[in-house]
């Protein structure tokens, strides 16, 4: 028996085999979760569906979190199909290329917004149309962050400043929801490289430097973030919420 057997849960974030969000996935589903993915656009749906249907999942659904009708449109679908979910899954983030290449003076006014609204605002949206889908029985909301949130990464930039925002989010979401009992967390990954981080200018020598340095001597992998993500969404942290959890082999402890 699994610990998630009969759990129904919502993966935001799937880009492709390599993605933070699809070692979640895979983790849920040896645990027995019934997934439910969604895609971006055409492009990002040839490389999602796949993945989904190898693990069995039937639910892959359109949904661009920039629109407040496509999350609607999501979760009503999810509605139907379901009636409740157990957890959701938000491995969203997005800055354009040109503010994480330049000095991060010259942010633009439209990079700035882009990326808090996609890597900050959706957390909020896409937990507001969760909370009655989970009202009854409550459930788990989880998160990525990074680093860079608190301490300055070269070429992060406004990534950084949105990660802060998703981290401070989850704190006021967990403090707002936990009266319906739905606990808000995340998990601080190490350095993966995933499509995402590959339009972070120097990752190559980021992922060797965080493993000469971190103390295990290794980087993390998506298995590590995808078995932390059974603790935080599953009963073993039933008292856990409003939590940043990092999963860097160490490295965020390390002082130079």
């Amino acid at each position: 028996m699994g610990m998630f057997d009969g759990k129904k849960v919502v993966v935001l974030g799937v880009a492709n085999e390599r993605s933070i969000a699809w070692g979640i996935a895979e983790a849920l589903h040896r645990e027995g979760a019934e997934l439910a993915f969604n895609y971006l656009n055409e492009a990002l749906e040839r490389r999602v569906r796949p993945l989904a249907e190898s693990i069995g999942c039937k639910t892959v659904l359109p949904c661009d979190v920039q629109h407040e009708e496509q999350i609607d449109a999501m979760f009503g679908e999810l509605q139907k199909r379901w009636g409740s979910i157990d957890a959701v899954v938000h491995s969203l983030a997005y800055a354009e290329k040109e503010d994480l290449s330049k000095r991060f003076v010259e942010t633009s006014r439209q990079g700035f917004q882009t990326a808090l609204d996609i890597s900050a605002y959706s957390l909020i949206s896409v937990a507001k149309r969760a909370l009655p889908l989970m009202a009854e029985r409550g459930g788990s909301i989880l998160t990525l962050s990074y680093l860079g949130a608190e301490r300055v990464v070269p070429n992060y930039n406004v990534m950084g400043v949105a990660k802060a925002a998703l981290e401070s989010s989850v704190r006021y979401l967990a403090a707002d929801l936990g009266q319906n009992n739905i606990r808000v967390n995340a998990i601080s990954a190490g350095p993966i490289k995933t499509l995402a981080a590959s339009g972070i200018p120097g990752l190559r020598d980021m992922l060797t430097a965080f493993a000469e340095k971190a103390p295990l001597r290794r980087n993390v992998t998506q298995e590590d973030v995808g078995n932390t993500s059974l603790y935080l969404l599953g009963p073993l942290g039933s008292g856990v919420t409003g939590e940043v959890v990092y999963v860097d082999c160490g490295f965020s402890i390390m002082g130079f």
